[in-house]
């Protein structure tokens, strides 16, 4: 008898259907009054909140990659799903909350934050089984406002929104968006905080996540002394998140607290490996399931400099400058180790998993980087290549995205050693903010020189070899002034660039050949413009 297999495609549900769970409130000590009055809330691990309605919630922009793996169904631009999407509506099994932590900002420890314009809806459960955590970034004030309004505008919210789902499909560990909403209320900001404060169009982006713990949680419980709430915390991850790990013991924190490690290295490795400046790595935003949170003032590598920061309110100290990353990763996870001590007598042991975090990282980036340059098997000398390589890439300003991208391409020509030359002025003409020939691209030439000799040691095909590239070298990443372009044009109330932008991203290993504009290096008249090159923490 012949069966036929008919495939059963599984219901979404509509996200003002769907049934939230709520761990995180039933599991952990909080504050059950819903009072957003900014405050110093003592003794638990969150406040119970209610977003604040806004006038006129519009879906300007939705995920269907991430909906896919949620379960749920694309809303129509407005009605009960937008409005649970904007805060107007929550349901029945939504129980929202805002999370207590505290953080060192800039170096400096800054006592209590929490969630200040971000509440956490629940849980949903997806269909393979996964938990997600969903959180309403803009939604209103909470006891951790400070003197802030809770709300968010449309330029930070259209860049975190099409950034975490880039980055997702770049392979780099992040947190999701869902969603991006209009809220038709206007928001007042100071974008570079020099007094010239301007209404701006509001919105809110429904991002997630695992869960939005982060170090600044452990941080602000040791603080502040409340050594059962920190041991209920720890708990609660490893239950959830590392139930491997087993019941809770001395050896099972510290074991944790390296696997914390060793996650946090691989993000960074992979933000070094494709440019990637977060902007603000304060403790309170590094997530504790190693995942890039808190998507502010970040930027790419235009043209490659070690010493970049995308965030104006760092131009003092550049504490977060692109190569300060990894250390700046290591500095905050000594400051969490330091928060687990009363849980982790052992500081040797403590110490041992900061190492992890040290080898995983080097590990890590020097195999992405290998992948990146077609090297499939690893030989004494490449070390030494590798670590070469920046110095070549800083003095030829080379655009960091686009130079590898067209090395990828390049790869058929290299094999070649008479047309070495050729290749390397292709590559000065296309990725290089300083396109003339010159002694300024001798590092780069000299390094060229070397790889194209190792490159072709390799045993495998050249086709073989510049097919493995383009899969580990993007032709599209977020260019902050492709951000703003699409920006200016949702606040006129064209969506067409925010939707290429989106549909490109997610797929940023393609060729798109009708978008080969958003693949080119940073126009000039984008390095002073506001939005397109540089940000500060406002949003």
């Amino acid at each position: 008898m012949v069966r036929f297999l008919i495939p059963i495609l599984m219901a979404q549900s509509q996200f003002d259907q769907l049934d939230f769970l709520n761990s995180f409130v039933a599991e952990l000590p909080g504050e059950e009054t819903a009072d957003a009055r900014p405050r110093q809330v003592p003794g638990v691990c969150y406040s119970r909140v209610q977003p604040t309605a806004v006038r006129e919630p519009r879906l300007l922009a939705w995920s269907d990659a991430l909906a896919a793996t949620l379960g749920v169904a694309r809303p129509p631009a407005a009605g009960r799903a937008v409005d649970a999407l904007a805060g107007n509506l929550v349901t029945a099994t939504m129980q929202p909350f805002a999370a207590r932590y505290g953080g060192h900002q800039f170096g400096s420890w800054a006592g209590q934050l929490g969630d200040g314009r971000a509440m956490s809806l629940g849980e949903v459960l997806a269909p393979d089984g996964r938990r997600w955590e969903i959180q309403l970034k803009g939604a209103g004030p909470t006891p951790y406002s400070r003197r802030a309004d809770g709300r968010a505008v449309l330029r930070s919210s259209v860049r975190e929104f099409l950034c975490s789902e880039a980055m997702h499909a770049l392979g780099v560990p992040t947190t999701r968006a869902l969603s991006l909403v209009s809220t038709g209320d206007a928001v007042v900001r100071d974008m570079f905080y020099d007094g010239n404060a301007q209404p701006e169009p509001g919105a809110i982006v429904a991002r997630v996540a695992p869960t939005f713990v982060r170090f600044g949680n452990f941080q602000l419980l040791t603080a502040t002394g409340e050594t059962d709430n920190l041991r209920t915390l720890a708990d609660y991850v490893i239950r959830h998140h590392h139930p491997e790990l087993g019941a809770p013991s001395a050896e099972g924190y510290r074991q944790w607290f390296a696997e914390v490690c060793r996650r946090t290295a691989v993000m960074v490795a992979h933000w070094m490996t494709v440019g990637f400046v977060h902007g603000v790595m304060n403790t309170d935003n590094m997530s504790i399931l190693g995942l890039t949170i808190d998507y502010g003032p970040y930027g790419w590598l235009e043209p490659y400099e070690p010493g970049w920061t995308p965030n104006t309110t760092d131009f003092s100290q550049h504490r977060y400058a692109f190569g300060q990353q990894p250390q700046v990763a290591l500095w905050n996870l000594a400051q969490l180790g330091r928060a687990l001590t009363p849980l982790v007598s052992d500081v040797a042991g403590l110490n041992e998993a900061l190492n992890t975090y040290r080898d995983t990282f080097l590990t890590t980036q020097h195999e992405l980087l290998r992948r990146k340059l077609g090297l499939s098997t690893g030989q004494a000398a490449d070390a030494a290549l590798l670590a070469d390589l920046p110095q070549g890439l800083t003095a030829s300003e080379m655009d960091m995205t686009v130079f590898f991208r067209r090395l990828s391409h390049l790869v058929p020509v290299l094999w070649e050693p008479a047309q070495e030359e050729a290749a390397f002025e292709e590559l000065v003409e296309s990725a290089s903010y300083l396109p003339e020939p010159g002694p300024v691209h001798a590092a780069l030439r000299t390094w060229l020189g070397r790889y194209a000799a190792r490159l072709r040691q390799e045993t495998a095909g050249v086709e073989a070899i510049r097919a493995g590239m383009l899969a580990a070298n993007p032709k599209y990443v977020l260019r902050n002034y492709l951000a703003q372009q699409a920006t200016e044009a949702a606040e006129a109330g064209d969506l067409t660039l925010l939707e290429t932008l989106l549909a490109v991203l997610q797929k940023p290993f393609d060729e798109h050949p009708a978008h080969e504009a958003l693949a080119a290096r940073r126009p000039e008249w984008a390095r002073d413009k506001p939005g397109a090159a540089t940000l500060s923490c406002s949003s």
